[in-house]
C-alpha cells in the first residue's frame, strides 16, 4: 500500500534520523506500528497529522525538500505533482478557511494568494522541471500559516528568458514583485506576485519569500518602503513561501 512508509522513509520526510523516531515510538510522541516482523512502519496520514500539530516540523519538512541536492519523497497529503491536485486542493483550503468565523470576511484573498503563488511555480515551470516536479502545498489553521514550494528553476533563470539583463537574484525578485515584464503570459492573469504584494500589503498578512540567495519580507507594516530584499542562509534554486495571515 503507498500509504505504508518504514522508518527510513519517515526519518527522511520529517529530516529526522531513525533514533530519533524511535525514542518517539517508545515516549508516544510519534508512535509507530509493527509489522508482524516487529519492524516499525508509519501510515502517510499519521505523518500529515503529526506534522500539521507541530508547526516546528512542517517547516522543516518543507524546508528540507525544497532545499536538499536529492528531494525526500513527500507525505501524499502536501505534494501536488500537477496542476489538477494543487487546485483540488486549493478547493479544500478555500473550504475550511470559509467554514472558520474567523476568516469568512478575507478567506477569497488568502485563497488568491496561495493560488497565485502555486500556479506562478507550475507557469514558469512547465515542461522544464530541473527534478521533481510539483510543488509542496501544506497549511496550519490554527497558526494560520501557509506554506508553498517548489524545486523548480527559480524566479532568475524564468525572468531572464524576457529580461536577460537580470544577473543576480535580488534584482529578478525585485522584479517579479514590482515590475510589468512585456513577454510573460502568466501576466495577464493578475500581474503575478504584484497582485501577491499588494493583496499582503494591503492586509493583516506576512508573506516570506525565497528563490536563490534572495528573500523578501512583505507585510502592512512595510507597504510604503521601498522593497528590502536580504540574502538568505542557505541557496534555494526554486521558490519557498510562507503566508501568515
Amino acid at each position: 500500500m503507498k500509504d505504508i512508509i518504514n522508518i527510513s522513509q519517515a526519518a527522511a520526510m520529517l529530516g529526522l534520523n531513525i533514533q530519533t523516531l524511535r525514542r518517539w515510538d517508545i515516549s508516544g510522541e510519534l508512535s509507530a506500528k509493527r509489522d508482524a516482523s516487529g519492524r516499525l512502519f508509519y501510515y502517510q496520514s499519521d505523518l500529515e497529522d503529526f506534522l500539521k500539530a507541530n508547526s516546528k516540523y512542517f517547516l522543516k519538512t518543507a524546508e528540507k525538500w525544497a532545499r536538499a541536492k536529492n528531494a525526500p519523497d513527500l507525505p501524499n497529503g502536501f505534494y501536488c505533482p500537477d496542476r489538477s491536485v494543487f487546485k483540488a486542493r486549493l478547493s479544500r483550503f478555500e473550504s475550511d478557511l470559509k467554514n472558520n468565523p474567523l476568516w469568512q470576511k478575507n478567506y477569497s484573498l488568502i485563497v488568491a494568494i496561495a493560488g497565485e503563488i502555486g500556479n506562478n511555480s507550475f507557469d514558469h515551470n512547465l515542461g522544464n522541471w530541473p527534478d521533481v516536479l510539483g510543488i509542496f502545498f501544506g497549511y496550519i489553521l490554527k497558526e494560520r500559516t501557509v506554506i508553498l514550494a517548489d524545486r523548480g528553476q527559480g524566479i532568475l533563470a524564468t525572468l531572464r528568458r524576457v529580461a536577460p539583463d537580470l544577473t543576480t537574484h535580488q534584482g529578478a525578485l525585485k522584479a517579479a514583485f514590482t515590475e510589468i515584464l512585456s513577454g510573460r503570459a502568466p501576466e495577464n492573469r493578475g500581474n503575478g506576485l504584484k497582485f501577491v504584494k499588494q493583496v499582503v500589503q494591503d492586509n493583516d498578512f506576512s508573506l516570506f519569500f525565497q528563490s536563490g540567495d534572495a528573500t523578501l519580507l512583505l507585510n502592512n507594516k512595510n507597504k510604503d518602503e521601498a522593497l528590502s530584499l536580504n540574502t538568505g542562509d542557505y541557496f534555494l534554486r526554486g521558490c519557498f513561501a510562507k503566508l501568515n495571515f
